[in-house]
């Protein structure tokens, strides 16, 4: 005789969630861009790119352009790996920072973000370690989290993670890299701190998983090649257009060793089917005769200047204790107050005087470090951001009376 299920007293089913949805946790991020939305803040918070920065006309052509000439096309379900073109030409870009790819390695997903899940439901196991550097992304250990890793930490210094130090990651299933103007750090890896980094890593066999958002956002100079330039099969490359496009498009890309790009595909297509084909096609047509090329150098432009205004301002107004890097490119700057300051603690404080913040500790995987903490310049025009800089230099000076 088969039991019934009992119901619930109000009528309800019982819902039992998987373990995974434990490990489900809101992003530090998202919730204080909540705090921002207050009248009068200065979000000095959030990662967005300069909404300035948008191509609006060039997208507003594209679009007119995919709609007459291939409407029907773009409006349909489209091939999981992506639209064929524009996986050309991300192959052809690639190219030209050193990587040996082929546009059949190449799967265009929505957004970089989901590449970073696709690499964990591929290549993570419960239990199984993965390293990172130390500080690293939140949005990569949300991603890998559901997956039930063991994320170990490499730790470093300003010029990244020791290589000296893989040996004591050997066996991790992949370790996890930004080496181009990091998030939250800033920092940008040196071409002899690469090189180390891959000969260690192809020593011991250890996969590295390489995000590059930031790389095209330099200031003075470019950035080394990648890593993955120099680790070939070894290596997992993810790109994104969020930060010279528009991240409204939702479109990245992960370029794949042959022998993953099979499962990856899989993945991709049990998530979502395809990333949507009208924003391919529109992408293409605005990146294909060499737009970026004209376009990525205002960003910069505008982004660099926003950049000295909080270099000086930091500079002008932090208390003494306080340690800064400038960034050579990228969205951010990573302060260091002095010892005994809690960033979490203090961030109600720093609303109440009209600025937001990101805590540090969040982007460590002991969420340790309590007395950092992140700061975004690229949405915020000069003034404001001495305005908030002001403002957060206040805050810290009570709290070390």
């Amino acid at each position: 005789m088969s039991a019934t299920p009992t119901p619930a007293a109000d009528g309800g089913a019982h819902w039992q969630m998987a373990r995974r949805a434990a490990r489900l946790n809101p992003s530090t991020i998202r919730e204080i861009l909540k705090l921002t939305e207050r009248p009068g803040i200065i979000s000095l918070a959030g990662g967005l790119p300069s909404a300035d920065s948008f191509p609006v006309q060039a997208m507003r052509e594209a679009t007119d352009r995919v709609l007459r000439e291939q409407p029907r096309e773009a409006l349909q379900y489209a091939a999981s790996e992506g639209y064929g073109p524009l996986r050309e030409w991300v192959a052809g870009e690639l190219a030209g920072l050193g990587l040996k790819v082929e546009a059949g390695q190449v799967l265009i997903t929505t957004g970089s973000q989901q590449g970073l899940d696709l690499v964990g439901k591929v290549l993570i196991d419960p239990g199984s370690v993965v390293a990172v550097e130390s500080p690293t992304y939140l949005g990569a250990l949300q991603a890998f989290a559901p997956f039930e890793p063991e994320f170990r930490a490499v730790e470093g210094d300003d010029e990244g993670p020791d290589p000296a130090q893989l040996r004591a990651v050997q066996g991790a299933r992949f370790m996890y890299l930004l080496p181009n103007f990091q998030n939250p750090s800033g920092r940008c890896l040196s071409a002899a701190r690469r090189d180390a980094l891959a000969a260690a890593a192809a020593a011991i066999g250890l996969p590295i998983v390489e995000d590059n958002p930031y790389g095209d956002l330099w200031f003075d100079a470019p950035p080394p090649p990648p890593l993955s330039a120099r680790l070939g099969e070894g290596a997992v490359y993810l790109g994104s257009f969020s930060k010279v496009l528009a991240p409204g498009l939702r479109l990245g890309y992960v370029v794949s060793p042959k022998e993953l790009f099979p499962k990856l595909l899989q993945a991709k297509q049990a998530a979502d089917l395809h990333t949507p084909g009208f924003n391919q096609r529109v992408v293409h047509e605005v990146v294909k005769n060499g737009f970026l090329r004209e376009h990525v150098p205002t960003i910069r432009a505008r982004y660099k200047a926003q950049r000295d205004a909080m270099r000086a301002a930091l500079t002008e107004h932090l208390p003494p204790g306080c340690r800064f890097n400038a960034p050579v490119g990228g969205m951010f700057f990573w302060v260091e107050l002095p010892a005994g300051l809690d960033a979490t603690a203090l961030l109600p404080k720093a609303v109440q005087a009209g600025v937001a913040y990101v805590p540090g500790a969040p982007f460590f995987v002991a969420g340790a470090h309590a007395h950092t903490l992140r700061l975004s310049f690229v949405t915020v025009p000069p003034p404001k951001i001495e305005q908030g800089v002001k403002a957060l230099a206040g805050v810290l000076r009570e709290a070390l009376r």
